[in-house]
């Protein structure tokens, strides 16, 4: 038998009045010229994601990659990876970010890919 939660009911709303208030004024409005941008951002990101699938598999080393899939993609912490892969915290940013040496920034996963990218003619830079 189902337990109903007084809770949870729902509350009548009169439309009518519902219809008085100005989407416009809500927080999860947007504009058309918004809403068009926001479509040609994420048509962009489908387009790039198998041409940066194909960069991280190619360019990176197999410790890069890893920790890129799981900061990135699987979102996970820095902590976390390390205790994934066995190593500290701050060697996942390293392979990640890369370290500086002598005012240099040496090394990084996300410095390798960019450095592809531009040598393949795209950009990880998303356009405003």
């Amino acid at each position: 038998m189902t337990h109903f939660n007084p809770d949870f009911w729902e509350i009548p709303v009169d439309f009518d009045k519902l219809a008085e208030f100005d989407d416009r004024r809500a927080i999860w409005y947007e504009t058309e010229e918004e809403r068009e941008s926001r479509w040609m951002r994420e048509e962009r990101q489908i387009q790039f994601l198998p041409k940066l699938m194909e960069l991280i598999d190619n360019e990176l080393t197999p410790k890069q990659r890893q920790a890129i899939i799981l900061y990135f993609f699987a979102q996970k912490t820095q902590e976390e990876i390390g205790r994934i892969m066995g190593i500290p915290h701050q060697v996942v940013s390293q392979h990640i970010h890369g370290i500086r040496r002598n005012g240099k920034k040496i090394g990084g996963a996300i410095a390798r890919l960019r450095k592809a990218c531009e040598k393949k003619g795209f950009c990880l830079q998303e356009a405003s």
